[in-house]
């Protein structure tokens, strides 16, 4: 018998009330766990159940100590344990369930989530009978397996969507229709679920499916692309709700926002709400597809009300033969390159998102489709590794595309790396994560930003080219805190952490910075094209002007200037340059300079130039942080780039002939 701790009788005198414990673990702390939410609201609708049981929703970071976290769920006592289950947490997960299991070998146990849903062979393989697995929508299958599980006599057989074991026998029962009607799961926003927790961060979703079908995404494939809707008056009362109860931070759930012209209406609300009580502060979304003047259009709404800084722009790839194995090839590409346009003329931050190594992609496409981006002035480029995830067509595509996985070392989730596939080798698919490092470096973080858009625009060596070039350099060098990241990356798989590149721009923008530097001045100088002053000048301005992460002052380079004239600093976060007037209309065709207040100063032979790298939105840098906590600002950061780079300007109150008299 479980200890009931003092629960409370209702209804017959001899039924105990049941406590049931909906556990979620997220990757960051202080989020809002909606999924539970979702299934306490449906259960506590129901009138058998609330009148029987207890809920507690409980959130920990994957990144809590496991066996703390063992303690406060065994010390629960509960009747029924649930688990949100994803990729990212799936062997935590594992753990806790079989540790459980042994000290509360009567209660019961129900997985949902993608990582477990039709996969319960795997994941019910040394599981007893009291171990339950969902496959599907969460709400109709937990609230009948919560009635069952207080019946006198349990038939777990009329649970839809559920499998279990039952006299040695694996049974699966039929699929739990789709919900057609949003509306009949009660908000755990307006029905007091969430009163009371404590969370920074904000979920909600105003619709779920997505029209489309990405062969590597679970979205479409689980909702067959049909998307339905919650009602319009319940999603302003829900952000209404979340307003006011001052979350920092909301991320808006629906795998295409902005797919409705409603959505307009609802941006639009959100941040009226945001000024009239200060919450939230920001606002994270996946942008709808095929939509670029709406998007534009809701993101200049939140940028102007000061909720977002960036927007995704997820191309995946620029590969028609990629895009069409994929299942993607409706989406056109030139509605991405259309809002990245507009958000750079609104000098709103914007980031390209790629996969390596999709189906279809050979190593060549790939630095094409950098080399693409590059030429279309992408503020940030963000290449994430491919993932072989549960529950999405691709994964029934190994032997198709030939797909070559390895299992992420780790004791927290389950990542399987796609490391081969038909059109790449392990050598190839390894090379391409090294372009990507090399242009992560020199375009994203801007080492050789100016130099590179120089020798593109000439015809000396595109994009793709000079980035394969870097990455070969950078292969060959042992001897750099930097480089070494990079191949530990590699080696131990954690190239699929979000956090790497926040980890890389902490270091080559601010701690490792003059390391950094002399790897680039050691390339730059033993190439041919060396021997071209503007390359000369280009790299010399790469120096003064790339950013700083932090708040902090700015340093002149350990470097022998040649073609500039640095002349100190006009305060700590500013440099006074000295340039050829060909160098000024190099910046401003590069878009680092402002071509209208470059006047009369381009026909000059020399301008000087203020590089200011004071910016509002940088923090100082903590070093009794660990590196963790910095990284993880800094890949915030790397995501909104365009709000740290310098402000170059033309210093007017100096005279260029008297400052090259002197």
């Amino acid at each position: 018998m479980l200890s009931d701790k003092g629960a409370k009788r209702v209804g017959r005198e001899d039924q105990e009330r049941k406590k049931v414990v909906l556990v979620e673990i997220p990757t960051y702390e202080n989020i809002l766990p909606l999924a539970s939410g979702y299934i306490q609201a449906c259960a506590q609708a129901d009138d058998a159940v609330r009148a029987t049981h207890d809920f507690e929703i409980v959130s920990y970071p994957v990144t809590d100590d496991r066996h703390k976290l063992l303690e406060e769920l065994a010390g629960k006592y509960a009747h029924i344990y649930t688990f949100s289950c994803y990729i990212w947490n799936m062997k935590l997960v594992s753990f806790l369930l079989k540790e459980l299991q042994a000290r509360q070998p009567d209660a019961h146990y129900l997985l949902g989530g993608p990582q477990v849903m039709n996969h319960a062979a795997t994941y019910l393989a040394d599981a007893g009978e009291n171990v339950y697995v969902c496959n599907g929508e969460g709400e109709r299958t937990s609230l009948e397996l919560f009635r069952q599980l207080n019946s006198r006599t349990p038939d777990l057989h009329r649970v839809p969507g559920l499998s279990f074991w039952s006299a040695g026998e694996l049974i699966t029962t039929e699929p739990a229709p789709r919900i057609s009607n949003l509306m009949e799961i009660p908000s755990p926003f307006l029905t007091g679920v969430f009163d009371g927790y404590e969370s920074s961060l904000g979920i909600i979703e105003t619709n779920r499916g997505c029209p489309f079908r990405c062969t590597f995404c679970y979205w479409g494939a689980a909702t067959n692309s049909k998307v339905v809707k919650y009602e319009e008056q319940r999603i302003r009362d829900e952000l209404t709700w979340i307003s006011n109860n001052r979350f920092s931070g909301l991320f808006i759930a629906d795998a295409n926002w902005g797919q409705s012209p409603r959505d307009v209406a609802m941006t639009e609300h959100l941040v009226e709400r945001s000024r009239e009580t200060g919450s939230p502060l920001v606002v994270y979304m996946a942008a709808a597809k095929n939509r670029p003047e709406r998007m534009a259009q809701i993101t200049e709404i939140f940028v102007r009300g000061g909720l977002m800084v960036t927007q995704p722009i997820s191309l995946q790839t620029l590969n028609p033969e990629a895009l069409k194995l994929i299942d993607r090839a409706n989406i056109r590409e030139e509605t991405y390159v259309e809002l990245q346009r507009t958000l750079r003329e609104k000098a709103i931050s914007s980031y390209v998102e790629l996969i390596w190594p999709l189906p279809g992609e050979t190593f060549e496409s790939f630095k094409e489709g950098l080399t693409k981006l590059c030429r279309s002035y992408a503020d940030t480029i963000i290449v994430y590794p491919q993932l072989l995830l549960h529950n999405t067509p691709m994964y029934q595509q190994r032997e198709l595309h030939g797909l070559v996985t390895e299992d992420v070392p780790s004791d927290v989730s389950e990542a399987e790396l796609v490391v081969a596939t038909d059109w790449v080798s392990e050598e190839a698919c390894r090379e391409g994560y090294w372009l990507y490092n090399a242009m992560h470096t020199v375009y994203n973080m801007r080492g050789l930003f100016l130099l590179s858009g120089y020798l593109d625009s000439a015809g000396i060596v595109p994009y793709g080219d000079l980035f394969a070039g870097v990455a070969r350099y950078f292969q060959r060098r042992k001897d750099s805190e930097v480089l070494q990241l990079f191949t530990q990356s590699l080696a131990n798989l954690t190239n699929y952490d979000v956090l790497l590149s926040g980890k890389i721009g902490h270091m080559i923008l601010s701690t490792r910075r003059e390391e950094f530097d002399q790897l680039l001045v050691d390339y730059v100088t033993a190439q041919e094209w060396w021997s071209d002053p503007m390359a000369r000048q280009a790299f010399e301005m790469d120096l003064i002007a790339r950013p700083y992460i932090y708040r902090e002052p700015v340093r002149v380079p350990e470097y022998e200037f040649t073609e500039l004239v640095v002349h100190g600093l006009g305060d700590p976060e500013t440099f006074l340059v000295e340039v050829s007037a060909e160098l000024a209309t190099l910046l401003a065709d590069r878009e680092m300079l402002n071509p209208d207040v470059l006047g009369e100063a381009a026909f000059t032979e020399r301008v000087m130039l203020r590089v200011n790298h004071h910016a509002r939105q940088k923090m100082r840098y903590m070093p009794q942080r660990s590196l963790e906590h910095n990284a993880n600002y800094c890949h915030g950061t790397v995501l909104r780039f365009r709000e740290i780079l310098p402000f170059v300007e033309v210093d007017a109150p100096r005279s260029v002939q008297a400052s090259s008299a002197d």
